[in-house]
């Protein structure tokens, strides 16, 4: 599977006489295999998954005609949509929605549906991922959505600031599901973080391409000592993601996750001095809804630095692809990954044996703006780092340090 970590690339394992030694990320520890998914899901327009391939326009047309058999027999169930949250051109998809305005209600129907999909498939384990229109930033309010406590009163209040996604990822808890946010709205709102469940938190927002390189390219240039001056993203595209994003408050939950992936690797830099913000680098997100482009999402990214003796340094970067078969690899690797999370323990004492819980930061590596309780890392190679060094201590491989030691003795 092309742009999945776990299905198609490689960690190196051992050093040999001969060279270093890889082995596929799958065949080193025990994971899920993506053929042994079950799947299920929500949304707020009713069409089939067949109807709804051929509306994307993504897969060729031979390709529909093959998986349209398997496709149709998948219906989405009943969604929330408090349209207030989304933009006002999604309206008219809107024909698939849980009834009246009672978010309690909402919650315990979304709850009866992961209890009923578990029990119908016999499954160990279910995780709810949302891959559904970026909502707009909720207020998070003192007494409102602050501690567990007042989420919940304020969901039976009905309160206008309980996002959709919010309410979903408290379904998951309370279901003990791993919830994953594939979209940059501020899902996780204090009152979610502090929940007293067990299950995982994971986000936000899919890291695909044009985020992935940025942050990997920013990191080269501030750890070659090269000052980044401006940092220019331009993105269009015609999907429905685009259409959701035309609109401003929409917009600005995409904005925050882009800009702020970079913040940690100027902060950590000699480059800055952090008390004076008005000498970080420019830094735009520029979103257009183009429909002719279609699900080909087409980014410009210029990057300008200054280097030796007040040189400059310019590169500008052009980046085309279908945007959902991008996200389609990260989504079998979130889903596949988190499924391992729920099964590592760890103690801190002889008998202190815990399951991970609450947010988890492992996964970094695949999402633009990643919920850590600790330190944010935004480097890519650090966050790629990150699983491979948990892969290595779950195995009971020695972690990599690159020295090649074993080389010079």
């Amino acid at each position: 599977m092309l742009g999945s970590m776990t299905q198609s690339s490689t960690m190196k394992v051992a050093d040999s006489p001969d060279g270093e030694f890889y082995m596929k990320i799958k065949e080193v520890i025990p994971l899920v295999r993506p053929e042994d998914l079950v799947v299920s899901g929500w949304d707020i327009n009713s069409m089939d998954l067949a109807n709804a391939m051929k509306r994307a326009q993504v897969f060729d047309y031979e390709l529909q005609q093959k998986l349209e058999p398997y496709m149709k027999e998948f219906k989405p169930l009943k969604s929330i949509y408090y349209p207030d949250f989304i933009a006002a051109n999604q309206e008219d998809r809107a024909d698939n929605i849980l009834e009246g305005n009672d978010k309690l209600l909402h919650l315990d129907q979304i709850r009866q549906d992961i209890a009923s999909f578990k029990k119908n498939n016999d499954l160990n384990t279910v995780i709810i991922l949302w891959t559904a229109n970026t909502e707009r930033f909720a207020l998070e309010i003192a007494g409102v959505n602050d501690t567990y406590e007042n989420l919940m009163k304020s969901i039976k209040e009905n309160h206008p600031e309980i996002a959709p996604s919010t309410i979903f990822a408290l379904a998951a808890l309370q279901e003990n599901c791993t919830f994953i946010n594939g979209s940059p709205q501020n899902t996780f709102v204090k009152g979610i973080r502090d929940a007293p469940f067990s299950s995982l938190l994971i986000g936000n927002d899919f890291k695909t391409g044009q985020t992935k390189f940025k942050t990997s390219f920013i990191d080269f240039l501030t750890s070659a000592g090269i000052k980044p001056k401006s940092c220019v993203s331009y993105n269009h595209l015609g999907n429905n993601d685009g259409k959701n994003l035309a609109s401003e408050k929409q917009f600005k939950s995409k904005e925050t996750s882009k800009s702020e992936c970079i913040k940690d690797l100027l902060d950590n830099s000699l480059l800055y001095d952090p008390r004076h913000p008005e000498e970080y680098p420019d830094h735009t997100v520029v979103i257009k809804y183009v429909p002719n482009a279609g699900d080909s999402k087409k980014a410009i990214d210029e990057y300008s630095s200054e280097i030796f003796m007040g040189g400059e340094h310019t590169f500008v970067s052009y980046n085309v692809c279908e945007d959902s078969l991008l996200a389609a690899g990260i989504i079998i690797d979130l889903i596949i990954l988190s499924e391992l999370m729920t099964r590592i323990s760890f103690k801190r004492s002889q008998d202190d044996w815990r399951s991970l819980e609450g947010v988890c930061s492992f996964l970094g590596y695949l999402t633009k703006a990643p919920e850590s309780k600790g330190p944010i890392i935004n480097s890519l190679p650090r966050q790629r780092a990150c699983i491979e060094n948990l892969i290595r201590v779950l195995v009971g491989l020695p972690l990599e340090d690159n020295l090649l030691l074993g080389y010079r003795l």
